[in-house]
């Protein structure tokens, strides 16, 4: 059992520090696929616990994958131009105004989509629209990063904006509509400080004044991808645009609404998740008459990778007692209270997050509580809390949370800097202070609802 585990502890240390380092933009799949080989070639983790993996992880990924490929669609159809004129319209000149339009911006993307997806739509979006109305700089740097933050930690309030959050909620057999019952109000009340708190500490680099926009965004983009000669999509007037994005929206809300009523009935939320990706994708082809087979490029399937991967090293490190030390370390605290547990257990993944990164940090947390023998309103409000440290606590750091990654990555394709510095200045004020806010009124919200 000892070689069990060095081998155990040593590939997950190297598994992470590849995934950190990314040497030349490694993709994170790669260092986690390898690792999760040796775990199985030593025979750590059973093929049994592989098919219990897949039953776990399969409907979670599946959901994520689907809303990411609505993600994709809708820059077919031009969504990351059109918002970028609409943020610079609604914001009247004021950088004070386009700083909460971004704000809200991230926030509806995240429970639109997921994190990824969300981070995928609007760091493009923001990059295009800063850098069109020429910002310096050191000024774009608190729109990326506030705007990162929310839409990262945006995925606390419903459990499918995160496939870890949907995949730990198979494993504490949690409903989606039951997370979202205990936790949209607290979570949502804790990033709407969390904006504030950003708010105060950015407030002095954002111009006060924005510079006019030196070209039409939304009518360049439409102009060289679908002229007449091209296409015969209906978007010759901006009137019609908005009314073709506003219907997209509908339809992606619609479809959001519909895997809560799945949920509450006990249908599987991947069908409807993949049916109403498979509608969006056919509704880009009538309107675009674009090959759906360009959508196989275009998604990021190494996601599915990386969380199976991911969770065999887990799988291990549990088989090997690392979850059965943190039920010996952690459960007398548990057992003194809903609230020393939430704090405790909040605080624990939210180290292990920002060390770690959250995909591990809640897998590793979720199994330990199921290891306790907690009463059901108990596991669920500790498992809350686990989730406010793996989406809000996992931000102290820019490496905490997969969607962080690959918001980096972005950046770098885009030639953007921002550095360690940069993010620290405002993520060591806002993030400890958030999460412990946040937890207090998860605390509160459940005595006053549910107890």
């Amino acid at each position: 059992m000892s070689f069990q585990i060095a081998i155990t502890s040593m590939v997950f240390l190297l598994t992470m520090s590849v995934i950190f380092w990314r040497p030349k933009g490694l993709n994170e799949a790669w260092p986690a696929s390898v690792g999760a080989g040796f775990i199985l070639i030593a025979g750590i983790v059973s093929w049994e616990d592989i098919v219990d993996i897949i039953s776990k992880i399969g409907g979670a990924s599946i959901t994520i994958i689907a809303t990411i490929v609505m993600a994709v669609i809708l820059e077919s159809f031009g969504f990351f131009h059109w918002s970028a004129a609409k943020l610079a319209k609604l914001s009247k000149g004021s950088g004070y105004h386009l700083y909460w339009n971004i704000q809200l911006l991230c926030f509806l993307m995240t429970l639109l989509f997921n994190n990824d997806g969300s981070i995928l739509i609007t760091t493009p979006i923001l990059i295009l629209l800063l850098k069109n109305i020429q910002l310096k700089p050191r000024q774009q740097i608190p729109y990326l990063l506030c705007g990162a933050l929310i839409a990262t930690a945006s995925s606390a309030p419903i459990g499918v904006s995160n496939i870890v959050n949907l995949i730990a909620l198979n494993i504490i057999d949690m409903s989606l509509w039951m997370h979202t019952a205990m936790m949209f109000v607290p979570g949502t009340l804790g990033l709407l400080f969390m904006s504030f708190l950003m708010y105060i500490v950015v407030k002095k680099n954002l111009p006060k004044k924005l510079p006019d926009s030196i070209m039409d965004i939304e009518e360049s983009f439409f102009i060289k991808n679908f002229h007449p000669l091209k296409t015969k999509l209906p978007v010759e007037t901006k009137r019609k645009r908005t009314r073709l994005m506003l219907k997209i929206l509908l339809f992606v809300f619609l479809m959001r609404c519909l895997l809560f009523v799945a949920s509450y009935i006990n249908v599987p939320i991947e069908i409807v998740a993949v049916l109403g990706s498979v509608f969006l994708l056919l509704w880009r082809w009538y309107h675009l008459r674009t090959n759906p087979v360009d959508i196989l490029k275009k998604t990021p399937w190494h996601i599915l990778i990386f969380a199976f991967s991911m969770y065999v090293i887990i799988y291990g490190l549990h088989n090997v007692g690392l979850t059965a030390f943190l039920v010996q370390l952690c459960e007398p605290i548990v057992n003194q209270g809903i609230f020393q547990a939430s704090f405790t257990m909040g605080g624990l993944v939210s180290i292990l997050s920002n060390f770690f990164n959250n995909h591990p940090a809640l897998m590793i947390g979720t199994i330990t509580l199921t290891e306790m023998g907690l009463d059901p309103i108990t596991l669920k409000t500790i498992y809350l809390a686990n989730i406010i440290g793996s989406d809000i606590g996992s931000l102290l750091l820019p490496i905490g949370t997969l969607a962080s990654l690959i918001w980096m990555s972005i950046l770098r394709r885009n030639n953007i800097k921002i550095s360690w510095k940069d993010y620290l200045s405002v993520s060591l004020i806002v993030i400890p202070i958030s999460t412990i806010v946040t937890l207090a009124l998860l605390f509160f919200w459940i005595q006053l609802v549910f107890i």
